[in-house]
């Protein structure tokens, strides 16, 4: 097995206007013929839990209210993972492709956080028709636009 380098393209910005992913100077012209799309897949680095400890944890007891009383880390959308990689698909408010900065209206990623990919979200390869899931989750929004009224509060054990 070999070890892979990762370079983040950009970092999180959380600011009194918004948020906004900020990339580096050298990779806005990657940012060409994005215009029009109006979701992102955004993958990023969970920095605040890179270490070693966390990294070796495969279990979480219970951290959904319904959910089992022990879950595998990868049936969570845990932080805490072999490797800390995250996904997020984020709406596009707009898109500045001369200073490199996408603003979007939320993203659960912390101030400074490192962006290591952007992808468009096209339905042909993103969506899932009739996704299923566990009975303890089944009640959870079926979309990012309706997630954004739900009481997540009232979900977690933390």
């Amino acid at each position: 097995m070999s070890n892979f380098q990762v370079n983040p393209i950009g970092k999180i910005s959380v600011k009194e206007g918004g948020m906004f992913i900020e990339l580096e100077p050298k990779y806005i012209p990657a940012l060409q013929a994005l215009e029009g799309f109006s979701h992102l897949n955004i993958i990023w680095w969970f920095s605040d839990f890179d270490n070693e400890e966390t990294r070796s944890i495969l279990e979480a007891p219970q951290p959904y209210k319904k959910a089992p009383a022990v879950m595998g880390i990868f049936a969570t959308r845990s932080p805490i993972r072999p490797n800390p990689i995250a996904l997020s698909t984020v709406q596009v408010l707009h898109i500045n492709d001369e200073k490199g900065i996408i603003h979007i209206p939320y993203i659960d990623a912390n101030d400074g956080t490192p962006v290591l990919d952007i992808k468009p979200y096209t339905p042909s390869l993103d969506r899932v028709k009739n996704p299923r899931v566990p009975e303890w989750c089944s009640h959870w929004p079926m979309s990012i636009e309706e997630s954004a009224n739900f009481a997540w509060e009232d979900e977690f054990n933390f």
